[in-house]
C-alpha cells in the first residue's frame, strides 16, 4: 500500500459545516422592572431508571447513588448487575476482570470513558478492574449501540458499549472550590485513600482532579476440596498496589460549544494468584501495568440543524510479566510489552427535517506494539472506520439505520503481515409505540459486527497466525418495554423483556496442531436467550421510600463447530443457563439501607457438558448501611458494607476461588 493510501486511512476527515446565523429573540416588556424579588431555593432530585424503555436497543444504567447505596465495591461488581453482561473474574482484588455481552467475547465489547473509546490492540479486551468507581456518575450498558448519533465510529462498530461517565464539577451556595477526602478500609489488608478537588476558574471554566491509592494483601481464606479430603487454605500472591490519577479541564465557550480535556494515569503492581491445583496453591507470577492517556472532546451545536463532535486521544500502555521457577534457565521468565495508539475522530450531525436526523462519523487510528519476545515483528496497524447513520422519528415510530465501513493496513519491521482488509457492517433498529397515551414500546434490532484479530492473535511468539480472518457476529433482538408513573402503590415502575439470537462465525480460538498450539478460525456459535429487567419505586411513608431493581438472563449458547465432536451442541464453557440479580434500597431521613444479590447457575469449565466439568452455581449477598451528617458547611458520609454475607465459597473461573465474607468501612468528608 502506498504512503498516500496509508495517510488516507489514518487521518480522520474532519467534516466542516457552515455556521448558520442565529436570529436574536426579542425580549418582551418587563412588567416588574425596578423591583427585587427573592425566589425561594428549590432543590430537585431524581433517580434515573436503570433501563430505558423508549430506546430501540436494550440500554441499562446505574447511577452514582445506586452504586454507593448498594455497597458495590468494584467496576466488575457493578457490571455484573446488568442483564446480558458476562463478567470473567480471576479472583481477588487484583485479579483481571473482563466483560462480554451476550457471550460474544470481550473483544466485541467497547468500553467508553467519558465518550471516548478505551482500547487494547494487544489483547483486544479491557481489564475493567483498573477503573475506580469513586468518581463515576453513571454507568450504562448498551447492547447494539447507544442512542447518541454524535458518538464516534469506533463505538458504532462494536457489538455493545459499556459507558463510563465521570462526575462533572458542580458548585452549591456560591462556592468556587470543592474538596473531598475519602478513606476506605476493609478485609484482607485493603486500604484505599482518595482525594478530589474541584475548582471554578471563571464562569465558563472548571477543573476536576482525582487521585487514589490502593493496597491490599488479598490473602483470603478458602476451602479446598480434594475428593473426600477438605482443607482450609489461604489464597496467596494476591497483593496489589495501585495508583490512579486524572485531571479534567472543562470549558464552555461563548457560543455554548464545549471542550473537555482529560489526562489519566494508572499504575499497578500485583501478584497473579494463579490457579489452585491440588497440593500446589502457590504462585510466583507478578504483573506490572502502566497506562497513560490524554484525550480531548469538543462539541458544538451550530444551529438546531447542525452539530459537530471532534475527539483526539493518545494512549500509552506498558506491562511487565515475571514468573519465577526452577523450570527457567535463569530461575525466572520475563516479558515486556508496550503499545501506543494515536486516535482522531469527527462526527457531524444534520437534521434536514424535523423527523429525520443524519450523522456521519469518521475515525482514524494508528496502533503500534513493541515487546521483548523472540522474533517480535514490531507491527503497526492503520485503521479507518466510517459510520453513516440515519434516524427517523415520527409519532409512534422511531427507526435508526447505520452502515459502518472498516479498512485496515498493517506494516511489520520483519516477517509477513495480513493482507489489507475492508468490510461493510449494517445495522437497523426500530421502536414502536402502539398507543400514544401508554408507555408501551415494541423494539426490533439487527446488527452485523466483527472483531479484527488482535496483535496477540496474529504475532504472539509461536502462537500467532497471520492468516486469520476477522471473527464475525450477527445480533438479533426483539423486545417489549413498559413503564408507568403515579400508580397507587408505585411512584414509578418499568419492565423490559428482550429475546435475542446471536450467530458467531470464524471464531478465533487457540487450536492444537502437530507441534504446538496455534490461533485459528475454528468456531461457530449460536446463542439464544432472554433478558428481563424490573425497576420500581414504592413510597412507604411520606419520608421513606423503597427503590427496587432486578434482572434475569436465560441463555443457551452452543458450539456448532464440528458435528462429529463430543461437545457438539453443548453449552459453551463458563456460560450459565440461568443468571440474575436483585437489589433494594430503603431511603430514610436517618439512614439508608441497601441490599443486593447476584446469582449464577451451574456452568461447565470445559467444552464437554459432563459432570466432571461442572462448576456449581452461587448466590452472593451484599448489605450496606450509610448516613450523611451535616457539619456546618461540610458533610461527612459514613458507610459500612458486608460483602458475601452468607460466606459462600464459589469460583467464577475454575480453580480461582473468590473471597468469602468480607467487610468494608468508608468515610467521605466533603468541604
Amino acid at each position: 500500500m502506498s504512503g498516500k493510501t496509508k495517510v488516507r486511512l489514518v487521518c480522520a476527515v474532519f467534516l466542516s459545516a457552515g455556521i448558520f446565523r442565529l436570529s436574536a429573540q426579542e425580549v418582551g416588556g418587563d412588567t416588574i422592572t425596578g423591583k427585587v424579588h427573592q425566589i425561594e431555593k428549590v432543590t430537585v432530585t431524581a433517580r434515573r431508571s436503570p433501563n430505558k424503555v423508549t430506546s430501540a436497543v436494550p440500554i441499562q444504567t446505574m447511577s452514582r447513588q445506586d452504586i454507593s447505596q448498594l455497597g458495590i465495591q468494584s467496576m466488575a461488581d457493578a457490571v455484573r448487575r446488568f442483564a446480558g453482561a458476562n463478567v470473567k473474574d480471576y479472583g481477588g482484588i487484583g485479579g483481571l476482570k473482563t466483560v462480554s455481552i451476550r457471550n460474544m467475547g470481550a473483544a466485541h465489547t467497547a468500553v467508553s470513558y467519558d465518550g471516548v473509546a478505551v482500547s487494547n490492540c494487544q489483547a483486544g479486551q479491557i481489564d475493567i478492574g483498573r477503573f475506580s468507581l469513586d468518581n463515576v456518575s453513571m454507568l450504562s450498558l448498551a447492547i447494539g449501540q447507544s442512542e447518541d448519533l454524535l458518538q464516534s465510529a469506533r463505538l458504532y462498530a462494536s457489538a455493545g458499549v459499556l459507558g463510563i461517565e465521570t462526575e462533572k464539577p458542580h458548585f452549591d451556595d456560591g462556592r468556587s472550590a470543592v474538596f473531598q477526602a475519602r478513606v476506605r478500609g476493609g478485609s484482607f489488608g485493603m486500604v484505599s485513600p482518595s482525594l478530589r478537588w474541584w475548582q471554578k476558574l471563571g464562569s465558563r471554566t472548571r477543573v476536576a482532579v482525582d487521585a487514589a491509592y490502593m493496597r491490599a494483601d488479598g490473602n483470603y481464606p478458602f476451602t479446598l476440596v480434594n475428593g473426600k479430603y477438605v482443607t482450609e487454605e489461604k489464597r496467596n500472591n494476591s497483593g496489589i498496589y495501585s495508583w490512579q490519577g486524572e485531571a479534567t479541564f472543562y470549558h464552555t465557550f461563548k457560543d455554548d460549544s464545549e471542550l473537555d480535556v482529560k489526562g489519566y494515569y494508572f499504575y499497578s503492581r500485583r501478584g497473579l494468584p494463579g490457579a489452585v491445583t491440588l497440593y500446589n496453591p502457590l504462585s510466583d507470577e507478578t504483573l506490572w501495568d502502566e497506562n497513560t492517556f490524554v484525550q480531548a472532546r469538543y462539541r458544538k451545536h451550530f444551529s438546531p440543524r447542525w452539530s459537530l463532535q471532534a475527539q483526539a486521544k493518545y494512549n500509552h500502555g506498558w506491562n511487565k510479566y515475571k514468573d519465577e521457577g526452577k523450570e527457567y534457565t535463569d530461575g525466572h521468565y520475563r516479558e515486556n510489552h508496550r503499545q501506543d495508539e494515536y486516535y482522531i475522530s469527527a462526527t457531524v450531525l444534520y437534521r434536514p427535517l424535523e423527523a429525520l436526523t443524519l450523522s456521519l462519523a469518521q475515525d482514524g487510528v494508528i496502533n503500534k506494539l513493541r515487546n521483548s519476545l523472540p522474533e517480535c515483528p514490531f507491527p503497526t496497524r492503520y485503521t479507518s472506520i466510517s459510520a453513516f447513520n440515519a434516524r427517523y422519528r415520527q409519532g409512534w415510530l422511531t427507526a435508526t439505520a447505520s452502515l459502518v465501513h472498516t479498512a485496515t493496513s498493517e506494516h511489520a519491521e520483519k516477517g509477513t503481515v495480513p493482507d489489507d482488509f475492508h468490510r461493510f457492517a449494517p445495522s437497523l433498529s426500530v421502536s414502536m409505540q402502539p398507543w400514544q397515551d401508554e408507555s408501551l414500546y415494541l423494539r426490533l434490532m439487527y446488527k452485523s459486527t466483527f472483531r479484527l484479530p488482535t496483535f496477540n492473535d496474529l504475532y504472539y511468539y509461536r502462537l500467532g497466525n497471520r492468516n486469520l480472518r476477522p471473527e464475525k457476529a450477527d445480533e438479533y433482538n426483539v423486545g417489549i418495554t413498559w413503564s408507568k408513573s403515579g400508580l397507587s402503590v408505585f411512584d414509578y415502575i418499568s419492565v423490559t423483556l428482550d429475546g435475542y439470537y446471536n450467530d458467531v462465525t470464524d471464531k478465533i480460538v487457540a487450536f492444537p496442531t502437530t507441534y504446538a498450539w496455534k490461533m485459528a478460525n475454528y468456531g461457530k456459535v449460536h446463542a439464544a436467550g432472554v433478558d428481563a429487567t424490573l425497576a420500581a419505586t414504592v413510597p412507604l411513608t411520606e419520608k421513606i421510600r423503597l427503590i427496587m431493581s432486578g434482572g434475569y438472563t436465560w441463555q443457551k449458547a452452543i458450539d456448532l463447530t464440528d458435528s462429529d465432536a463430543k461437545n457438539y451442541k453443548d453449552q459453551l464453557p463458563y456460560t450459565p443457563l440461568h443468571s440474575g440479580n436483585a437489589s433494594a434500597i430503603v431511603e430514610t431521613p436517618w439512614v439508608n439501607l441497601g441490599y443486593s444479590a447476584v446469582g449464577v447457575g451451574k456452568r461447565y469449565y470445559l467444552s464437554q457438558n459432563i459432570p466432571e466439568n461442572e462448576i456449581e452455581g452461587y448466590l452472593e449477598h451484599t448489605m450496606s448501611l450509610s448516613h450523611e451528617f451535616a457539619l456546618g458547611g461540610c458533610r461527612l458520609l459514613l458507610q459500612a458494607e458486608i460483602i458475601n454475607l452468607t460466606d459462600e465459597q464459589y469460583d467464577v473461573i475454575k480453580y480461582y476461588p473468590m473471597p468469602g465474607r468480607s467487610w468494608r468501612l468508608t468515610g467521605t468528608f466533603k468541604f
